[in-house]
């Protein structure tokens, strides 16, 4: 079955999501939402997803799911290929613990609802605003940095679930110039997770509709 992906090419949560499809080979096509240009707020994007947000997956019966963690839940549940999250319990939760950080932690602070708030509503300039998101990012990297392993993945030897949410959140860092390399475990990670081809094929770079 063919999904449907609405996507911003740059939005960390939806890049998540492709990085899910890719890892488990899934069929789908990319459905674009410019968020500069304000498409996510159109009334016919309102009336498939109320809140605004990419990303959103529309299944084959036309039905919609939103939130990158709901998303990849799902993939997880329904569709065939290489597990996104290990076999036992304690290590799910340890991995959507890992999740957590970047989710819940890190990327509501940085999103661009944020950022443009912070500038359209408070009056704060380009270094206020990278200030905040680099704040934020360290914060963020310090409590995720031990948690990573020193050598493989976080699931043992293939990435899965907590990858697709540390490596949008790198690609964001080295976008605004926050250096990772203080980070060794999350650097190496993130090089190891960009040597493969599911990372690489779902990377911002890699959108047809980036601009």
């Amino acid at each position: 079955m063919t999904l449907a992906l609405y996507s911003y090419f740059r939005s960390s949560a939806a890049f998540r999501v492709r990085i899910a499809l890719e890892l488990k080979g899934a069929d789908y096509r990319i459905i674009p939402v410019n968020l500069l240009a304000g498409e996510q707020r159109e009334p016919a994007f309102r009336a498939r997803n109320p809140q605004g947000f990419v990303p959103a997956l529309e299944l084959p019966d036309g039905s919609l799911l939103t939130q990158s963690a709901a998303i990849i839940e799902w993939l997880e549940a329904t569709q065939p290929g290489p597990p996104l999250l290990p076999a036992t319990e304690p290590e799910r939760a340890r991995i959507r613990a890992i999740c957590g950080v970047v989710a819940c932690d890190i990327h509501p602070l940085n999103n661009l609802r944020v950022l443009q708030y912070l500038e359209h509503e408070l009056a704060q300039d380009k270094d206020a605003r990278n200030r905040w998101y680099h704040h934020w990012l360290a914060e963020g990297f310090m409590a995720l940095e031990p948690l990573l392993p020193e050598d493989g993945f976080c699931s043992g030897e293939a990435a899965g679930m907590a990858e697709a949410f540390i490596v949008p959140q790198v690609v964001n860092a080295q976008r605004f110039r926050f250096a990772v390399d203080p980070y060794p475990r999350l650097s190496a990670l993130f090089e190891r997770c960009m040597a493969l081809d599911p990372f690489v094929r779902a990377h911002p770079e890699s959108q047809p509709d980036r601009n």
